[in-house]
């Protein structure tokens, strides 16, 4: 059996590891006090380009997602997202859950548009109801989205510029940021995510690590006390350290990049078999997760020799499936799913 279920099912990097257990005797401060932790920031504040940067190391996404909106957003504000959007489908509610609605608008690929954007903040204050309302008081996109496909530097530049003009932050989810970089159609770094948006994360659970997340808050705007809010979400990991050490190795050498194209690399080849043998696909995204339209007999014969994740029903003789590699996916079970075709 082999499978391509998600980004997420190989554990962590060899270096990874290896790094862990030679520091594993070692007495260090906790909660991220330490010295790895410090190292790590140090070295993403200098991808980034950004001295005034802060950053903070969380666990997972949802947890990630759930905290960064709820300790910026004020009580009657909620966060915009394209109606694809993580936190509009699958967080089980963890955004309402603080108490702050998802306001949700058209979404494009994945992707939202700066003038559709500007056109909801609009409608909400010409409102005369509007103060009995949920405000805008955040914008939230992922790059890439949960379709794969990304924004360009022009895209981001447009929502950013309508984020700033209602003085509303923009908050990009990068679950798995390292693919969208790595994707030969991005024409954006990392420096240049950090210039075009408030906060952003750098996923580390789908890119290398056995879990964690680093939160970049782009210029010294971390929210007041945010180690004693996140410690009110449960979130605060006492031996911070397993997150530091991560990001450290990860962020050294260009580690975190050099993986992340390995995925890209991989879904290439996978993308190929699969057109090759005249399979349609949902959508053509550049990054590690494809989406192909599997006729539901072809899907159920599949199965049973590789996992992959359903995504949605496309029709009622075919769905929507969605094969994901990642840092770890080897080309030999590449050419094994080529086999199976």
């Amino acid at each position: 059996m082999i499978s391509f279920e998600s980004d997420y099912i190989e554990g962590a990097h060899p270096k990874i590891l290896e790094q862990l257990m030679q520091t594993n005797m070692e007495q260090l401060s906790g909660y991220g006090n330490d010295i790895y932790s410090t190292r790590a920031k140090e070295k993403i504040k200098q991808a980034c380009k950004k001295k005034d940067a802060d950053v903070a190391f969380l666990v997972g996404g949802t947890q990630t997602n759930q905290i960064i909106i709820d300790t910026v957003l004020k009580p009657y504000e909620g966060v915009i997202a394209a109606s694809t959007g993580h936190v509009s489908t699958h967080e089980a509610g963890a955004i309402e859950y603080t108490g702050h609605k998802v306001l949700c608008i058209p979404e494009h690929e994945g992707k939202i548009k700066a003038p559709e954007l500007k056109a909801f903040i609009d409608d909400f204050y010409n409102d005369g109801n509007h103060e009995h309302e949920v405000f805008p008081g955040m914008v939230y996109i992922s790059q890439p989205t949960e379709y794969g496909t990304i924004y360009t530097k022009k895209e981001l530049e447009d929502i950013y510029e309508t984020c700033s003009t209602y003085s509303i932050p923009l908050y990009i989810d990068g679950a798995r940021l390292g693919y969208a970089l790595m994707s030969s159609k991005s024409d954006t770094s990392i420096s240049d995510i950090a210039s075009l948006c408030d906060i952003f994360y750098i996923g580390g659970t789908k890119v290398g690590a056995l879990c964690g997340e680093a939160v970049v808050f782009t210029h010294n705007n971390k929210p007041a006390h945010f180690e004693t809010l996140t410690k009110q979400h449960g979130a605060l990991l006492a031996k911070g350290r397993l997150l530091g050490i991560q990001f450290d190795v990860l962020f050294t050498d260009d580690l975190y990049f050099t993986i992340s194209r390995n995925a890209i690399e991989m879904a290439d080849m996978l993308k190929q078999a699969f057109l090759a043998r005249g399979y349609q696909f949902y959508l053509d995204s550049p990054t590690n997760q494809q989406f192909i339209i599997l006729e539901n007999k072809k899907m159920e014969e599949l199965k049973q020799e590789v996992g992959f994740s359903f995504w949605q029903k496309f029709d009622n003789t075919h769905t929507v499936v969605r094969f994901a590699t990642s840092w770890a996916t080897t080309r030999e079970n590449i050419e094994k799913l080529i086999a199976l075709l």
